[in-house]
């Protein structure tokens, strides 16, 4: 367990939004090349490990993300204050007074917060609405444009939040920056791995897929290049558990399995592949907890679309507090996400394959 939460803590402490997951594909590449035969790596920047089965099979592409929410540098203004992009989901509840790192060119890391007006002198409207996002400007320390930009800050800068990674008073519950979604390239590499020492009539494909918190859009480059027969990506979920969440909005609790998706904004999952992974988990008694997200969606959205259409299902991890500086999700989740998806993907075959593509 130890250097498992070594690994996560590594992943999660990484920088990398959309367009810039390149510290993050590194890693991921180092993790992940033991226990791949080939490594590829397709014109947009997702990274593909290739894991031949015993015979030649059906593809089965297993994903999850590169990138975090974040932000990006578009001005610096006479005074040094940074104006600044959301890059993915941001609310402006979330981001007030938080700590932001800035990486430059150079990859030089500048701290900053995102200020704010003290309420000493607020004006009681002021008090009662939200500060519009387009109104926030980072603080880095300086006195004037000319000395955030001698220290390299230059429009296009990366921003991430600033979060170190944390066991908490219960060991099985971590927090962290960026669980969306390094636990799902840590599932993925734990599943190669895993997987090591079986035998699966398959070809696996483990990616990190670029730029999901824009639009999705590494996965769909990334199924192009691979051509997979069942698709699932791996991601976080919405946690119900915490105060002011009622059931119909979101019913998972953290630490009660991994959460089988069976609908959002992006897809209907594919009801054949559902009642596959269901069944499996069934039997082996994997917990796991049905979700149907209203809005946002995950890199299958753009898996089953592509070509002449992919059977798929996102399996992800209930994680309080996601798309904000910090979130929790429990360890126990993850290491049934890696059981499950593992045992998927030995129970897979041509046959079951060919079923599942003739049921719609």
């Amino acid at each position: 367990m130890k250097e498992t939460i070594q690994m996560l803590k590594t992943l999660t402490e990484a920088k990398g939004i959309a367009g810039r997951e390149d510290q993050v594909r590194t890693l991921f590449n180092g993790y992940i090349s033991p226990f791949a035969d080939e490594i590829m790596q397709d014109g947009l920047g997702s990274l593909i490990a290739k894991k031949q089965g015993t015979k030649t099979g059906p593809k089965i592409m297993i994903t999850g993300h590169l990138d975090e929410v974040g932000f990006m540098v578009t001005q610096v203004d006479e005074h040094g204050f940074i104006k600044f992009q959301p890059i993915g989901g941001w609310v402006p509840h979330v981001m007030l007074s938080q700590k932001v790192t800035i990486v430059t060119r150079s990859h030089a890391e500048i701290i900053g917060v995102i200020g704010s007006k003290p309420p000493h002198i607020m004006t009681l409207s002021e008090r009662e609405k939200t500060v519009a996002i387009q109104d926030m400007f980072i603080d880095i320390g300086v006195s004037s444009q000319k000395e955030a930009l001698d220290a390299g800050i230059r429009p296009g800068d990366m921003i991430v939040p600033v979060c170190d990674f944390t066991v908490m008073h219960n060991e099985k519950y971590l927090l962290a920056k960026a669980w969306d979604n390094r636990i799902g390239l840590a599932v993925i590499i734990e599943v190669l791995k895993a997987l090591q020492k079986e035998e699966h009539p398959n070809i696996v494909y483990g990616v990190g897929a670029v730029q999901e918190e824009v639009g999705l859009r590494g996965s769909k480059t990334a199924t192009h290049l691979v051509q997979p027969d069942i698709g699932f990506a791996l991601d976080v979920g919405i946690a119900g558990d915490t105060p002011g969440i009622s059931a119909n909005l979101a019913q998972s609790k953290i630490g009660l399995g991994p959460q089988i998706v069976i609908y959002d904004a992006s897809m209907v999952s594919h009801p054949g592949l559902r009642d596959l992974v269901t069944d499996i988990a069934d039997e082996l008694r994997i917990p796991y907890q049905f979700e149907a997200i209203p809005k946002g969606g995950t890199d299958a959205g753009s898996i089953h679309l592509t070509g002449n259409g992919v059977p798929s299902l996102p399996i992800t991890i209930a994680t309080r507090y996601i798309h904000s500086h910090t979130s929790i999700l429990h360890y126990d989740d993850f290491i049934n996400t890696v059981k499950l998806t593992t045992e998927v993907i030995k129970r897979l075959d041509q046959e079951k394959v060919e079923q599942l593509v003739m049921r719609r």
